[in-house]
This record gives structure tokens, sequence and C-alpha cells, in this order.
């Protein structure tokens, strides 16, 4: 499968134009939150990714309420909207987890990971999510580690195949390793991630 994953579109056209020509290449389309400044045009911006033809599955950010990228999701049939969500798509289940991205440890996530334990149980995941994980090379910034230890913690223990997430933007297009998870910050441009 084939998954182009982007991360901080912030509205920009042309990194936007970019993400559709390499969408042609990939089978499904996840984007991990902040698409709009501050839900500038948010609704222009779902109509253009949908308009891409592939499902796209999409969190919020820190920049778009959770209500507003839900409700929009539902006028567009490529869209789903996987926060607090699983997606079944070609053997792999997809978790997502959207907001925030600004504290170290999440209670809320960790509830809802508890809640979800038996359904991923055996199957190959995707874990998205808008924050990154702690101790990594794409949470590192200002000389220290802004992470999430409760998405951490998740992936040293259920070890999904990858974590996309983003929010840093310093830490665009850099990737780690959690065990055997693979960790990326795609960047507003996107990448084709093959698994």
């Amino acid at each position: 499968m084939k998954i182009l994953a982007f991360v901080d579109l912030h509205g920009n056209l042309k990194k936007l134009g970019e993400i559709k020509k390499k969408a042609k290449n990939a089978d499904i389309v996840v984007c991990a939150g902040d698409l709009s400044i501050f839900g500038a045009e948010l609704d222009w911006l779902m109509a253009e990714l949908n308009d891409i033809g592939k499902k796209t599955l999409i969190l919020h950010g820190n920049h778009e309420t959770e209500e507003e990228i839900k409700a929009l999701c539902t006028l567009f049939e490529n869209l789903e909207f996987i926060h607090k969500k699983t997606y079944e798509f070609q053997g792999y289940t997809f978790i997502g987890w959207g907001g925030g991205g600004f504290s170290l440890v999440d209670k809320e996530f960790e509830r809802f990971t508890n809640k979800i334990n038996e359904k991923i149980k055996g199957k190959k995941t995707v874990l998205v999510t808008h924050a990154p994980p702690y101790n990594t090379k794409v949470d590192y910034i200002y000389k220290q580690h802004a992470g999430n230890k409760s998405i951490r913690k998740f992936i040293e223990t259920k070890q999904p195949k990858i974590n996309i997430c983003g929010h840093l933007h310093e830490t665009a297009n850099k990737k780690d390793k959690i065990k055997k998870t693979l960790v990326i910050n795609p960047g507003a441009e996107g990448k084709i991630l093959i698994i």
C-alpha cells in the first residue's frame, strides 16, 4: 500500500499542488492536521482534497477545531474524519488522534487507546497523530524534546508500523524509530510511504 502523508499545510497553495500531484501515485491520503491557518478557507481546502478522488483520512490540528473538521467531512464523500476512531484499509487499521500538540502527557489519549486495545489486537496498525511522540528526532526543538509521552508509551507497547505526526514545523521531513515503528513528520509537501 502507498500512503501519501502530509501535515501542517496551513493553506499553502503551492504545497497543496504538490500533494495533488503525488496523490496520483497513492492508494490513500492521510492528513495529520493543521490544514488551514485557524480555519481560514477550510471548506475550500477540504473540497480541494476531496477532488483528488482518493480516500483521505483527516484529523484536526491545533489550527482547526474537532467540530469544524468533523462537520465538513460529512459533506465530502472522499474525506474521513478519524479523530478518536479507527479506519480499516487494505489490511491495516488506521488509528487517529488529532488536536493539541502542547502537552507532555495526554490522559484522554490513554483512555481512548485503552478502549480500542481489543479492537486492534493482532492487527497491523498505522497511528496518525497531530502531536509527535516524546524523545525522537521529530519532537526535538530548541534543545529539548517537546513531544507527547502518552503517544510514545502507546508506540512502545503496541508497535504500529508507522506513526504519522507533525505539529512542530521545525522537524518537518524528519523521521526516527521507536523499536520497529517508523515515526515521521512528512511535512506540508507530503511523502509517499510504502507499507
